[in-house]
Parts: C-alpha cells; structure tokens; sequence
C-alpha cells in the first residue's frame, strides 16, 4: 500500500552533488475562481473493486487508441475466480454517450503484486505494449495484441513508482524507483540500459519521471528528497543505440551507470511526487498544495550548476497526501489534479496569470484521486481513486 500521508519534512541531503539556485523573479499565481471556460459533466462511474486504484492512462501513441485507456492498481475480485483476489491491469474503450467498454485484463501471477504505475509503449513492428509496476519491483511489459507478457524487467531493488515511455522512441522506457534509482529499458530486447543513480543522485525514494518531448536526451526525475534532477543520456547515447542491437543476454549488456545530473532544483520544500516536461519548462507537484511551472537554465560547460526560474502557480486545495498525479492533454494546453477529497481541478497552462478551467465535483466522489488522465483534445477527465472507482467526465461546452 501507498502511504497516505506526506509524513513531515524530507530529507533534503544533497551534500553529494551541487544544487542549483533559484532566480529572484515572482511567480504568477492562479486565483481559485472558476472561469467555467469549459464545463463538464459526470457521464460514468466504474467500481474495479475496493482496493485502491493508482494509475490511469489514455494510449497516445498511436491515433487508432487514442480512446483507449489503462487502469492499475489494487487487488479485485475476478468473477472468473469466485473469492479469489487477483491483482488486475485492465483496458478499457470510451466510447460516445459516456460508455466504457472493457477490452482486456491481466492477472498478475504474484497475488501479493500491487501496481503503482503503468505506460503505453511500442514494439518494433509497432505493436502496442503496457509496460506496468509496482510493489515487488518487477516492470512487466504486456503486449495487448497477444495479451501475453512480452518482457519481465529485473533490477529495481524496491517498488516501481512510475514509468514513462519515449515518445519520439517508444521502445524505451524509463523508470523511477524507491531504490533511489532511475532507469532506461529498451522494451524490444529486454535491456537496462542506463541506471541514474548514486554520489549526484536522489537521497530518498524516486517517486517521478518523464522524458522531455524533444530533446530525446534528456530527463527529469524527482522524489521524496525534495528535488527535481535533470539528466542526459546525450553522452551515453551509443550505450541506447546498442541495445536495439544486442543479440547477447540481457544480464550481459554493458548497463552504464550515470552518478551525475545536470542539475538539481529544489523548487519545492516537500515530496515532489509527479513531474512533467512542458516544452523546454517543468511542470512539478509537491504536497505542499500547489503544481509550480518552472525554467530549468543548465551549463552545458558546468554540469551540475545552473539555475531555474519560477513562473507559474497552479493553487490545489487539500492537495497535501502524496503520489497524487496529474495529466495533461495530448497538446498540453491543459492539466487535470485531483485531491483527497474526490475533486479534480483543471488549469489552463496557455495563460499567464494562470486560469482555473473548471472544479470538478460529485457528491459521491469523496475519496482521494491517485491520477487523473486527459483524453487527446481534453474534453474527457478520468480519475481513479482510492476506493478503487474510476470516474469519466465530459465537456458540456
């Protein structure tokens, strides 16, 4: 289970790896007041069970699934298997009116697994994947067009938080860990390629990643320590060319161990549990009821030194649980939060100062919200929550 609470101060110890400084220009902070700039509307309610549901997420990768959609977490009765708990990875279809149709489920063989994460990726030929994780560690890589595990990846030694495809590449996939680790995999061979982790590293468990859209290089990462970490693969670049060629064993790959980011931030005074590349700038999350927009400025000459500017606020009441998520659309001109108490706020990312889209509210969703996902234009919000639902919202205007 995922703790609830944030749990006090971190443990911000970067005595390891030099941190950067924070510029003196004022944030712009949104205001609380709906614009009701778009409004939506309960369309659906599904229930996989009482166990708490972690992960959401719409398949962006190809235009054919862009209505398609992931779910993970928990452990749920299977009516396949009378009394018997089973934990479930399963997808769904939105379809018109609000509907939901389930296409597939996956029963892990660890009936003590609980998945915290989930991505889409691509094979090769194409081929869509589901690359998921959670409390024992393993990354286990489903194809969905044979609905057979593909891969299992060995090497975190704790809990996967969070995994997060290459778009520009959608056969790597990186992942965040509470063994203080971030690592790239190439889903195709089975291959850790690079492990981000040791003097420069984080100093408590990773809780975030994502790579940036564009520049294939680079990643952010961040955790219970307090920071966001920027790193570059540009150097180790042939280390990721080489595992698409790899006939020998997994185990025997050259895995490079990076010790060093470009920079370390701390924007935040607490967990930083979701973080996000908009563009060239960093969305990030801490408990401290907020999501701060801000620019990372690194020396490309000086590795490690730089700074980062504050630019925007995004306010998020009662927002002070940890591993709570947010998403974005498919252009991300929006982002969705959810709360622990069942409500989902969505910001307008294109305005300056920042706008308050919508609250989305219903008497019966009171739990908290582990992740929200944005369907490709923005006009469906899903979230999944802590008593194990998932709630489809539509716009109405």
């Amino acid at each position: 289970m995922r703790p609830a609470m944030a749990g006090g101060s971190t443990s911000n110890n970067n005595n390891s790896s030099k941190v950067g400084v924070m510029l003196g220009s004022e944030a712009a902070v949104g205001s609380l007041t709906a614009t009701k700039k778009r409004e939506y509307r309960v369309t659906n309610k599904l229930h996989e069970g009482k166990r708490p549901l972690y992960a959401i997420s719409f398949n962006f990768l190809d235009a054919n699934y862009y209505d398609v959609f992931a779910s993970a977490g928990g452990n749920r009765v299977c009516i396949f298997h009378l009394s018997l708990h089973f934990h479930l990875i399963t997808i769904y279809r939105c379809l018109e009116g609000g509907l939901v149709a389930a296409l597939q489920a996956y029963v892990d063989e660890d009936k003590e697994e609980s998945y915290y994460t989930l991505s889409w990726a691509c094979d090769l030929d194409g081929s869509p994947l589901l690359v998921a994780g959670g409390s024992n560690g393993i990354i286990r890589v489903i194809n969905c067009g044979t609905e057979k595990i593909h891969k299992s990846f060995v090497g975190h030694g704790d809990s996967v938080n969070e995994i997060r495809t290459q778009t520009l590449k959608p056969s790597l996939v990186v992942s965040a860990s509470k063994d203080e680790s971030v690592r790239v995999w190439n889903v195709h061979t089975g291959i850790c390629i690079l492990v981000f982790s040791g003097a420069g590293g984080h100093r408590n468990e990773v809780l975030s990643v994502d790579f940036h859209p564009s520049d294939i290089y680079r990643i952010a990462s961040c955790g219970m320590d307090g920071t966001i970490k920027i790193w570059s693969m540009k150097e180790f670049w042939p280390y990721v060319e080489k595992s698409f060629t790899w006939t020998d064993l997994p185990s025997k790959f050259p895995t490079k161990y990076v010790q060093f980011p470009v920079l370390t931030a701390s924007v935040h005074s607490n967990y930083v549990d979701c973080t996000r590349w908009l563009g060239d700038f960093v969305l990030s999350k801490s408990v401290d009821n907020e999501t701060v927009l801000w620019e990372p400025k690194t020396k490309e000459q000086s590795p490690g030194e730089g700074s980062w500017d504050i630019l925007h606020k995004y306010p998020v009441p009662d927002c002070d649980i940890w591993f709570i998520k947010f998403s974005c659309d498919f252009h991300y001109t929006s982002i969705a939060i959810g709360n622990r108490d069942g409500k989902v706020f969505v910001w307008d990312l294109q305005s300056s100062p920042p706008v308050l889209i919508a609250r989305l509210t219903h008497a019966q969703c009171k739990g908290a919200i582990r992740q929200t996902a944005m369907s490709f234009d923005g006009s469906t919000i899903l979230s999944c929550c802590e008593d194990g639902s998932i709630w489809r919202w539509d716009s109405i205007s």
